[in-house]
């Protein structure tokens, strides 16, 4: 759809750098409350000229306030976009640390990867999940620490059996402490 006021193609697909860029902003916005071409470019470690032309495509789209020497602005829904990219990057960070361990250098790379091909059924999905197993009383940490444990060293079946003996009597006492809040 051509705009009237910009004559500007604004149907298009955002990219995973236009996301990305909307996100170091809302970002930069958040912690410095004015946000400048050379910040940009130093959160995406790319020249300024580059960040330049992000920002002239980014406000034909109508995301951005941007004119040249000038602070940056989100508008209404470029600030959407950047905020909804940041929660993305946040439940996938969190995900990789807390439940499969993964390093938080990496986990931060890889959520920023991740972040732009997920489904918003999917993210729910993943968040729902990780709500559930610090819910549970199945999961929980020590449900964590116990695949952790797995992954690095394998199961053994004596050390299974043990786990599963020593989870039933927890679940068994969970369960009975649950009857006596319900009494």
């Amino acid at each position: 759809m051509i705009s009237p006021l910009k004559n500007t193609i604004i149907d298009k697909p955002l990219t995973s750098v236009m996301e990305d860029y909307l996100e170091a902003i809302f970002d930069l916005d958040k912690e410095k409350k004015v946000v400048r071409v050379k910040d940009i470019a130093k959160r995406m470690d790319v020249k300024m000229p580059t960040v330049s032309s992000m920002l002239k495509t980014l406000s034909d789209r109508g995301l951005v306030h941007y004119e040249k020497y000038e602070y940056i602005e989100l508008t209404k829904n470029g600030a959407s976009i950047g905020k909804e990219m940041r929660r993305r990057h946040g439940v996938l960070q969190q995900f990789l640390t807390e439940v499969l361990k993964v390093e938080s250098s990496a986990a931060d790379e890889e959520a920023c990867q991740m972040e732009h091909a997920l489904s918003a059924g999917t993210l729910d999905r993943l968040t729902d999940f990780m709500e559930f197993i610090q819910s549970c009383p199945r999961a929980g940490e020590s449900w964590l620490s116990h695949f952790d444990e797995y992954r690095k060293h394998g199961c053994v079946a004596e050390k299974c059996r043990n786990q599963a003996t020593a989870f039933s009597d927890e679940f068994k006492a969970q369960l009975d402490c649950m009857d006596d809040s319900e009494t």
